[in-house]
């Protein structure tokens, strides 16, 4: 059992950021080691470039392996402006991803990050800082995260959905 946990933390892998290229660079890499769950917060996904070709690839990818997608924001805005590829996935796999919008109550939250399978973590500090750390293959990293992630989705309302864009 002590090996294991050895063997372990051995995979992990740990890079602090402090750019938005950095950032985007581990977004990239979270999303395309992604197979089973993605779970993602942020307040408006605006510098997720979730819209960009990179991002649509690895999650068209994703999505076609039968992996599932959890999205929560305080806003949908920025992605039904700016976003047209992120709405177009939306509409191709809409039995896959589920977009909600958090409540008045919880507009205050300004961390932002996202979980891949549970031993992947890409996490800001703050929404409105590049500040933060890219974690890969390991749970103790996202534990935290996952559980805030489920708190925000249960007290979170439908949000974004390829029918309300006009899809």
């Amino acid at each position: 059992m002590q090996a294991d946990q050895e063997a372990s933390a051995a995979e992990a892998q740990v890079h602090p950021f402090t750019t938005r290229a950095e950032f985007n660079d581990y977004v990239q890499q979270c999303l395309a080691r992604a197979t089973h769950t993605l779970q993602l917060f942020d307040p408006d996904f605006a510098l997720w470039n979730l819209g960009g070709t990179a991002a649509d690839a690895a999650l068209r990818r994703f999505l076609g392996g039968q992996g599932r997608l959890r999205l929560v924001a305080h806003s949908n805005a920025e992605l039904e402006r700016h976003a047209p590829r992120f709405l177009r996935l939306l509409k191709d796999f809409s039995h896959l991803i589920e977009c909600r919008l958090t409540p008045q109550g919880l507009r205050q939250l300004s961390d932002s990050f996202c979980v891949a399978d549970g031993v992947h973590i890409v996490r800001r500090y703050h929404a409105d800082h590049m500040r933060g750390v890219a974690a890969f293959q390991t749970r103790f990293d996202t534990k935290l995260s996952i559980d805030r992630f489920d708190a925000i989705w249960l007290e979170s309302n439908p949000g974004l959905h390829a029918s309300t864009t006009g899809l």
